[in-house]
């Protein structure tokens, strides 16, 4: 899968992203970056800061970034294309800085579903930046800021210095919980080394074989699905964090299969899934061992938007085949997935055996 990958970088009102995203264009493997910046309120303080730097920024100043310009999000994106495509621009990556308020769900859709998009662009990733001085509150106070942690490809904790060493190891415990698959990087006076950050996503043209397993990062969420049932099981309510509102909603978990999986009972399961519960989907990674395939199907959903599924050319070496499906989801107990696709699947497994017979 082909396109010029776009990185999204979000995080809550003040937790540093515009500084970030300034000192990361100025690193050469950003050399050649388009940059579009989401804006809340009259005045551009962002754009003017990274309008210091050479390279190619478009101002999105419609405000939050989300269903309601969802259009010139595309057709900045577009233009974008147009110009590369004649020789007017010359860029090897794109970056979405959104506004601290904004809800990264319509963006992603933008990104994995909108066809004009799809023909030049892929999501490479998604970037989270968080205030190790003020990121407990903003946690507390702020559902779309512990959405934001959620969905996250890469982390970022910014302002560590300024914070106690005790404020910092609590945060990174919080922030482990909510998403356990996405490493951790801390900002060192705004500093990360660029290659941390990028080449997140799965569909790597580069890449012979696709990581699909730094990708899934299955391993974390089996880790904390047993530090998680240890924790309920022995020290339930010690932990003041575990009763906050806004962080109790969330789940990350894996299901794994080994059998070979029916892609008509996938692809039912899914539909249905999407229809009656797709808010709470805040994102779904898999990949499927399905019957009859030689190689991997990758899955990838965000709600109710779901990537076309692709193929992957090989298993990765030295994984064993089976399928693997992350969730990060809210509101949406665990038993209600699980049970569900099993019966999906042996209800397909007794309408294949009958065919059989």
């Amino acid at each position: 899968m082909r396109g010029i990958p776009v990185t999204v970088l979000t995080g809550f009102l003040g937790a540093g992203k515009t500084t970030l995203l300034s000192r990361l264009l100025r690193h050469p493997d950003l050399a050649r970056t388009a940059v579009l910046i989401n804006e809340f309120g009259e005045i551009g303080l962002d754009h003017l800061l990274v309008e210091r730097v050479e390279g190619d920024v478009v101002l999105l100043a419609s405000g939050c970034l989300c269903c309601t310009v969802r259009g010139e999000l595309v057709e900045s994106l577009n233009r974008l294309a147009v110009q590369r495509t004649g020789g007017a621009l010359e860029f090897d990556r794109v970056v979405i800085e959104t506004t601290g308020l904004a809800d990264p769900a319509p963006i992603l859709h933008t990104l994995m579903g909108d066809p004009g998009v799809l023909r030049h662009y892929r999501l490479d990733g998604i970037v989270t930046v968080v205030d190790a001085v003020n990121g407990a509150a903003t946690l507390d106070a702020q559902p779309e800021s512990v959405k934001q942690v959620a969905v996250a490809d890469r982390l970022v904790l910014s302002k560590a210095e300024l914070a106690a060493p005790e404020t910092v190891q609590a945060l990174r415990a919080r922030i482990a919980r909510l998403n356990p698959a996405a490493p951790l990087m801390v900002a060192a006076m705004g500093e990360v080394d660029p290659a941390l950050l990028l080449h997140a996503g799965l569909f790597d043209p580069a890449r012979k074989i696709p990581d699909v397993a730094a990708w899934l990062n299955a391993e974390a969420y089996e880790a904390h699905d047993r530090h998680d049932h240890h924790h309920h099981g022995h020290a339930h309510g010690q932990d003041p964090h575990d009763v906050n509102r806004h962080d109790t909603r969330i789940r990350a978990f894996c299901l794994t299969f080994d059998a070979p999986l029916h892609w008509q009972a996938v692809a039912t399961w899914l539909e249905m899934l999407i229809v009656t519960r797709g808010e709470s989907l805040l994102r779904v990674k898999g990949v499927l061992d399905v019957a009859g395939q030689d190689g991997p199907i990758a899955i990838h959903g965000v709600q109710h938007l779901f990537h076309p599924p692709a193929p992957l050319p090989a298993w990765p070496e030295g994984e064993a085949r089976r399928s693997r499906i992350v969730f990060i989801v809210r509101d949406l107990d665990r038993a209600v997935i699980e049970e569900g696709l099993r019966a999906f699947q042996d209800a397909s497994a007794r309408e294949q055996a009958i065919r059989a017979s």
